[in-house]
C-alpha cells in the first residue's frame, strides 16, 4: 500500500457514556496546530462509530479519551474491530483516567500508548510524530 501522502490523520474520540470532552479537545487543538489533521467525533460515540469513522477518513491513528472507567472494554472493542476489519495499521493510543495497573494490560492487547494527567501536549505531539506514519514529502 505505501506510505500515504499529507499530513498525518488522527480521529480523536470520546467513546461511551463519559461527557467530559475538555481534555479531548484540547489534545485535538494541539495535533491540530502540530499540522496534523484532527477529526473529531464528539461525545458518546461507540467502539463501531469510531472505527467507522477512522477508516472513512483514512486516518492513520485513533486517539481515545476515557475519563469514565471503561478503557478497558473501550479500547479492547475499539482494537477488535481495527482487527475484524483488517484495519490494524490504524494506530490506536489515549489517555485519561487510567490506573497505572491497567496501563500493560492494555499494551498488551495492542494500545500503543497510554497518556495519563499531567502528560504535556508537546509530549503527545511528540510521541504521535515518532510513532505515527511520517507525511511524505515531495518537492515540487
Amino acid at each position: 500500500m505505501g506510505v500515504a501522502a499529507g499530513p498525518i490523520r488522527v480521529v480523536v474520540a470520546k467513546p461511551g457514556l463519559d461527557g467530559h470532552d475538555r481534555g479531548a479537545k484540547v489534545i485535538a487543538r494541539a495535533l491540530r496546530d502540530a499540522g496534523m489533521e484532527v477529526i473529531y467525533t464528539g461525545l458518546h460515540q461507540t467502539p463501531e462509530q469510531i472505527v467507522d469513522t477512522a477508516i472513512q477518513e483514512d486516518a492513520d491513528a485513533i486517539g481515545l479519551s476515557i475519563l469514565s472507567g471503561a478503557h478497558n472494554t473501550l479500547f479492547a472493542a475499539v482494537i477488535a474491530l481495527l482487527k475484524e476489519r483488517d484495519a490494524e495499521d490504524i494506530l490506536v493510543f489515549g489517555g485519561g483516567i487510567i490506573p497505572e495497573a491497567d496501563i500493560a494490560p492494555l499494551k498488551e492487547k495492542g494500545v500503543a500508548e497510554i497518556f495519563t494527567p499531567g502528560a504535556t501536549t508537546q509530549s503527545i505531539v511528540d510521541w504521535v510524530r515518532a510513532n505515527v506514519r511520517q507525511p511524505s514529502v515531495s518537492g515540487g
